[in-house]
């Protein structure tokens, strides 16, 4: 949790003015009860009704600076410490957007949801807590340990065995719920996996009829969790109970011992007020500590997480002196390039090479999992090469920055994904200046202008988060459009077309030749009849290209391709 500290640095100045605020607070705090005792010992013992209005006019005074200092350190320190989870939500946020899909992977998303959410809130609480308790608790408890001393030095000798006695309760619950605290964000984790599972395949939970299993699932993801947090609950819900037991058999211990001082003349009676005071203002301090240390615990597993976050160096990043290119003529080349996956036995891909050129259409087909997904995906460096490289434009991707790489590129994914917004707004995603001609020109090129031109306010028509107000073929048009606007030298398209009907289809592919002539082309398809009429179609079977060329030459030399062929169409139609 300390280097996570280093984002309070820019609230320096906030910091030291609630320290301030806190110590003024403080000391005023602890010569309340001294003035008490004066009035007591030469007010009222001697009957000075002076005396005690000027002495009582002056606690008033000092009760309102109490009042101000208080109300002033509360608000800046509640806002640094905002401002601080602001900061280290932004952190995070951005150093997630730096990962490859590969340390996303690694953390897995419900477990980066955590930490960029619940984990920064436990921080930010315990910052809160920091602000205000643990600057004032240990100056109230050592200037209440001075005073006591002022006021009788015998009966402070009280304190030697009640402030021990309550920091061993707290050091036995601290030392159970540590343990707890760290199980409680791992099942945090699993319950936002086991919901955002719930949520995003609710289509398949109905069609399968698996509502029940799914319930079943959820309640014992939420049972467990719910039974960490109160075995954490218990322990503390002993704490406070003890601690109020040792405060009370204190204050009753004290008042014993005071009064027989009293009688003997030892002590005058208002030292003794004011000494129960101070001692109830130890006890208290050692109270809000304890309170403290109830959130210590949980914000210093969160603290560990987040940075476990922070710590990774993306495996992807740019280079120390990246290059520029500009000689797109020289197009993409695969050379020798292997992929194998972190932790998998065998490589997915292996010794794959081929080039693309400007102009034309380079289609990918092959069996499922054979790795076809995976090869576009080494283009915008989703994922590094583990083995041979990639060139785009005669220079090696990973000389690039990522910024100038996926400038080049316009990808359509296999799943469709649409933000919340509206259709202009996600056509616009990799071209902000684009102007609504260049939208409607994308649009009817996708074969997407009819449907947008009947909705309500058209560009302006509403997307719900993740297009889900739309039907899949019209996500996908939606998706391939937004590519489209970007114009860039190289389009990726990952089975984006198996949405489509035949009709759509063959009309998109009949525009799209037109309006990405000078570009390079990518298709990877699960229907022949998207790809067969293709400049360049690469066969791909366990990972390695078995057969490439035209679709005429293929039929001919690929046992691969035609088995492919021959499952979807007829004899005749091949011929």
């Amino acid at each position: 949790m300390a280097r996570l500290l280093d984002y309070l640095k820019p609230y320096g100045k906030q910091i030291i003015v609630v320290i301030i605020l806190l110590l003024v607070q403080a000391i005023s705090n602890l010569y309340l009860p001294n003035l008490n005792a004066y009035i007591i010992n030469n007010g009222i013992a001697k009957g000075d009704i002076q005396y005690i209005v000027r002495i009582g006019g002056f606690m008033l005074l000092v009760t309102l600076l109490l009042a101000v200092c208080s109300i002033v350190s509360v608000y800046w320190g509640s806002k640094t410490a905002m401002s601080f989870g602001r900061d280290l939500r932004s952190a995070l946020f951005r150093k997630v957007q730096s990962f490859s899909q590969s340390e996303v992977d690694q953390f897995g998303t419900p477990s980066l949801i955590t930490r960029t959410t619940n984990d920064v809130q436990q921080v930010q609480m315990a910052v809160v807590m920091g602000l205000n308790v643990m600057i004032s608790a240990p100056v109230m408890c050592l200037g209440g340990i001075i005073m006591a001393l002022r006021q009788d030095v015998p009966l402070s000798a009280s304190i030697i065995i009640i402030v021990p006695l309550m920091a061993l309760v707290l050091a036995m619950v601290m030392r159970k719920a540590l343990p707890l605290f760290k199980a409680m964000q791992v099942k945090l984790d699993r319950l936002n996996q086991v919901i955002r599972e719930k949520l995003s395949g609710v289509r398949v939970i109905r069609a399968f009829v698996k509502t029940d299993y799914e319930e079943r699932r959820f309640d014992e993801a939420n049972r467990d969790l719910t039974s960490t947090a109160l075995r954490i609950n218990r322990l503390f819900a002993l704490t406070m109970p003890l601690q109020m037991l040792i405060v009370n058999l204190a204050m009753v211990v004290i008042t014993w011992f005071g009064a027989h001082r009293i009688d003997s003349g030892a002590m005058p009676i208002g030292n003794l007020t004011a000494f129960l005071a101070y001692i109830m203002q130890i006890l208290m301090s050692v109270m809000m500590s304890v309170m403290m240390f109830v959130m210590i615990p949980r914000a210093s597993v969160s603290a560990e997480r987040i940075q476990e976050v922070l710590d990774v160096e993306p495996s992807i990043g740019d280079p120390l002196v990246p290059i520029e290119t500009s000689d797109m003529a020289a197009g993409l080349e695969f050379e020798h390039v292997q992929f194998i996956y972190p932790g998998a036995e065998a490589p997915v891909l292996q010794d794959i090479s081929f080039c693309a050129y400007p102009g034309e259409v380079t289609a990918i087909i092959g069996s499922t999992g054979c790795g076809k997904s995976t090869l576009i995906n080494l283009i915008p460096r989703f994922y590094d090469t583990t083995g041979g490289r990639i060139l785009v434009g005669g220079e090696d991707i990973r000389e690039l920055t990522e910024e100038a790489l996926r400038d080049r590129i316009g990808f359509v994914p296999q799943k469709a994904f649409l933000f919340s917004g509206t259709i202009g707004s996600n056509l616009r995603y990799g071209k902000q200046d684009a102007t609504d001609e260049e939208l409607w020109q994308a649009l009817k090129i996708a074969q997407a202008a009819d449907f947008v031109a009947e909705m309500p306010g058209q560009l302006e028509a509403v997307v719900a988060q993740g297009g889900s107000n739309l039907s899949g073929g019209q996500r996908q048009r939606i998706s391939m459009a937004r590519a489209l606007v970007k114009k860039p030298d190289i389009y990726i398209f990952d089975d984006s077309f198996s949405a489509l009907d035949f009709k759509t289809d063959a009309a998109l592919r009949a525009a799209l030749t037109q309006e990405v002539r000078d570009a390079i082309v990518l298709i990877v398809a699960q229907r022949v009849s998207t790809i067969m009429h293709a400049d360049r179609i690469i066969v791909l079977d366990q990972g390695m290209i078995v057969g490439m060329g035209t679709h005429d030459e293929l039929i001919e030399h690929c046992e691969v391709y035609r088995e492919i062929v021959l499952s979807q169409l007829r004899e005749d139609e091949v011929a």
